[in-house]
């Protein structure tokens, strides 16, 4: 135990000091919550509720994917993960380590947008907790999946490339900032079968912006949950298949 908490505390020291990732996990949701928020530029079906579920969204996907594939790529890259798998801390304490490092910091981004969206208007009434920590830990497992996925294959810059480019593809298109219904009819599709829009819908009605009528479909009747569900269980059983500690 004592060696995961202080591997913990090393993931998490190493991550204040990288301000390219205090940028991608802390600024840039707080940014777009807060610019968004307060400058009347979205469509009027983009309600604050919807804002709020698209950022948490957000935040979860740079966490989980990004943050942590690339470190986690470079780690590999350098033969760090192959080092410290050899050490007593092993492996199996090393991953434990890295999911403790994640949900940490998830829990601090949440409370601090939560804090700020509350700030500027929005209420916290209408949140069901239950569905919402379902989101996030279904959320987590299926983009640290990704990540992991990407990381454990691909060479450090080719990881990088590909993490980055992802995450923009689906800020772009994966129903997380517009929502599917305001997506072209082709685009929209696309989105449905994407982790993002499952995370994304999913975030909303936890936070009460949907009726219960779309617990299990989306309006083309693709299952919104079980679709969430599935990215979180193949995703890690995917990354678990292709991951190599040395590479």
């Amino acid at each position: 135990m004592k060696l995961i908490v202080a591997h913990t505390k090393m993931e998490l020291a190493t991550l204040v000091r990288n301000y390219e990732q205090l940028l991608l996990i802390l600024v840039i949701p707080v940014g777009i919550l807060v610019f968004f928020g307060s400058v009347d530029v979205l469509p009027d079906t983009v309600t604050l509720t919807r804002l709020v579920s698209s950022v948490l969204t957000l935040s979860i996907m740079s966490t989980a994917m990004v943050s942590t594939g690339i470190a986690t790529g470079f780690e590999r890259s350098y033969h760090v993960l192959k080092r410290l798998g050899a050490t007593p801390l092993g492996r199996s304490r090393l991953i434990i380590a890295k999911a403790t490092s994640v949900a940490i910091i998830e829990v601090v981004q949440i409370v601090l947008l939560v804090a700020i969206a509350s700030s500027m208007g929005w209420s916290i009434a209408n949140v069901t907790w239950w569905k919402l920590l379902f989101a996030i830990l279904l959320g987590t497992a299926a983009f640290s999946g990704i990540g992991l996925a990407l990381a454990g294959r691909l060479r450090a810059e080719a990881n990088l490339a590909a993490q980055n480019g992802l995450y923009l593809a689906l800020l772009a298109v994966g129903g997380i900032i517009v929502p599917i219904d305001e997506l072209p009819d082709a685009m929209g599709v696309v989105a449905r079968l994407l982790p993002s829009a499952a995370l994304a819908e999913s975030m909303h009605i936890s936070l009460g912006g949907m009726t219960s009528d779309a617990w299990f479909s989306y309006a083309s009747g693709s299952g919104v949950w079980l679709d969430l569900f599935g990215w979180a269980v193949v995703a890690p059983l995917v990354a678990a298949r292709l991951f190599r500690f040395d590479g």
